[in-house]
This record gives C-alpha cells, sequence and structure tokens, in this order.
C-alpha cells in the first residue's frame, strides 16, 4: 500500500462527505438567510422563527434526498471494498 493509493482514498472519502453534507446543510443556510432577511425587514427577533423552518427544510432534504445520499455511501464502500486485494499486496 503506498501513499498514493492512501491519498486518493482519503480524497475520495473527503469528497464524498463534503457532498452529502452540503446537500443537506444548503437548503437550511438559505431559508436561515430568508428568515434572517424577513427578521431584519420587520424588526422580529424570535429565536424561534428562524430555527423551526430551518428544521423543517433539513428534514425535507434528507427525506427527498436520503435515498441518493446512502446510494452514493454504498457505492464508496463497495469500491473501498473491491479496491482491498489491491491494496494489500
Amino acid at each position: 500500500m503506498d501513499t498514493l493509493s492512501i491519498a486518493m482514498i482519503f480524497r475520495n472519502a473527503v469528497w464524498l462527505t463534503s457532498t452529502l453534507v452540503t446537500f443537506v446543510v444548503l437548503p437550511g443556510l438559505v431559508i436561515g438567510l430568508v428568515i434572517s432577511l424577513f427578521q431584519a425587514a420587520t424588526q422580529v427577533n424570535e429565536q424561534t422563527l428562524s430555527f423551526l423552518p430551518k428544521l423543517l427544510v433539513t428534514f425535507a432534504a434528507l427525506g427527498l434526498g436520503g435515498h441518493w445520499m446512502l446510494s452514493q455511501l454504498v457505492d464508496f464502500v463497495q469500491q473501498l471494498y473491491a479496491s482491498i486485494p489491491s491494496l494489500v499486496s
């Protein structure tokens, strides 16, 4: 096992993690920005007003993209397991 293969595995793992996290976090970030703009315009500073929509959008993103996210993760693990014999020798 050379350092190049370890670096490639690590790079692919970090890329997959970044992609999956972005898919969940980005919609909540956008909704949080919209709610913050609304609160700034109306001068309503209520913490629960921003929390609940972000929570619902995050759950919706997980519900809509959960199957895709799980399939991406399973594909990565299957590729990793398939590459074990070539990494050991």
